[in-house]
C-alpha cells in the first residue's frame, strides 16, 4: 500500500515487532555475556579486556533500550523477562566461563552473528517503508561489525 506521493506505507508493523524482538533477545543475551566476561576476565591482558568490555557492554546496553522502545511504537510488547529473551534469542548463554581468549573470541562471532542475523529484518522493513527501523537496524549492523573487528583484532 502506497500513500499520495507513491511512498510504500508500512502495512505489517506486528511482523517487524516480531524480527526486532528476537534482535533485542540477542543484543541481550549478548549484554549480558559481554559484562559478565567483564567481570570475570582474567590474565596478562586483563585490563585491556576489561576496559573494551566495559565500552562495548555500556554501548549494547543503551541498544537494548533503543531496540524496545522501537518495538513499543510499533504497537508490540518488549519481552518481560528471562524465559522469554532467551526464548526468542538466537545466541546462546555461554554455559561455562572461558579462558580470556575464549571470551574475546565467543564475543566477536556473536557480534558477527547478531549482524547477519538482522540483515533479514532490515530489509523487511526497508521493504515496508520503515526508515525509523531500518536506520536502527543498520546502526546496530555498524555497531556490531565494529565491536567484531575490535575483539578479532585483539587476538
Amino acid at each position: 500500500m502506497c500513500d499520495a506521493k507513491g511512498v510504500k506505507i508500512v502495512s505489517n508493523k506486528s511482523s517487524l515487532a516480531k524480527g526486532l524482538t528476537q534482535v533485542l533477545a540477542d543484543t541481550f543475551v549478548l549484554y549480558f555475556k559481554t559484562h559478565s566476561f567483564h567481570w570475570n576476565v582474567t590474565g596478562p591482558q586483563f585490563k585491556s579486556l576489561h576496559d573494551l568490555f566495559a565500552l562495548q557492554y555500556n554501548e549494547i546496553w543503551i541498544a537494548t533500550d533503543e531496540i524496545a522502545e522501537q518495538i513499543r511504537t510499533l504497537g508490540g510488547w518488549a519481552p518481560n523477562g528471562f524465559k522469554d529473551i532467551l526464548s526468542a534469542a538466537t545466541l546462546k548463554e555461554t554455559g561455562q566461563l572461558p579462558d580470556a581468549s575464549g571470551m574475546v573470541s565467543q564475543l566477536a562471532a556473536d557480534n558477527r552473528a547478531i549482524a547477519q542475523s538482522i540483515y533479514p529484518v532490515l530489509r523487511a522493513a526497508q521493504e515496508a517503508g520503515d526508515e525509523a527501523v531500518a536506520d536502527l537496524l543498520i546502526t546496530r549492523i555498524q555497531a556490531h561489525e565494529k565491536a567484531a573487528w575490535m575483539l578479532e583484532s585483539s587476538l
